[in-house]
């Protein structure tokens, strides 16, 4: 995990520049459809800010973190409000949450901590909160340029839910948003707890 979070400390400003602006609506309506208006999201992982930007322009109240101090100043800038830098394991709050949306974040956590991690989003949830997380389509654990990435697939994922607790509501592949990366395939899923 310290490897993957030096990359983003490292590369904050070119990443954030490259994903800021994608296009996440088609993944941010499947979760959304679930959530109540102005419901409390988590964004687990916030990266550039982008999908909370989004999530606040669209009336939700939006609370954002992210590993990566670096991370986090930039997306400050984009969200306009104050971002917490902290890992998943870190995550306290108990029914704090409607909605937490993990994009592109869990997959650098390790598989052998995964159900930990997956039971702390449960625990911040309320009531039939809804999780959203998204994978690289694949299998096994793996490192590409600097950063460590847990690839999942379908089967993996509806273990994972039901291990920590979690109902799958949707499993669903998509292809990389980014211009040059329409190739890339992802796997996402929509759970309720």
């Amino acid at each position: 995990m310290d490897q993957t979070i030096s990359y983003y400390d490292d590369n904050a400003e070119e990443f954030c520049k490259s994903t800021v602006n994608v296009d996440m609506s088609y993944c941010w309506q499947r979760f959304l459809q679930y959530l109540k208006e102005g419901g409390h999201i988590l964004d687990a992982g916030c990266g550039s800010g982008r999908d909370s930007r989004k999530f606040k322009e669209l009336g939700y109240q939006v609370t954002a973190m992210d590993a990566s101090q670096k991370i986090c100043l930039e997306a400050e800038k984009v969200i306009g409000q104050q971002v917490l830098c902290r890992t998943f394991v870190e995550i306290e709050e108990v029914e704090a949450y409607d909605g937490i949306w993990a994009c592109a974040s869990l997959l650098h956590v390790p598989k052998e901590e995964m159900i930990t991690v997956l039971e702390r989003l449960k625990d911040a949830l309320r009531e039939k909160g809804i999780l959203y997380a998204s994978f690289k389509l694949g299998a096994g654990e793996v490192s590409r340029n600097g950063r460590f990435f847990n690839d999942s697939n379908k089967a993996e994922l509806e273990s994972l839910m039901d291990k920590a607790g979690l109902e799958v509501l949707e499993i669903f592949e998509t292809s990389d948003a980014r211009e040059d990366r329409g190739d890339e395939k992802w796997i996402n899923v929509i759970a309720r707890k």
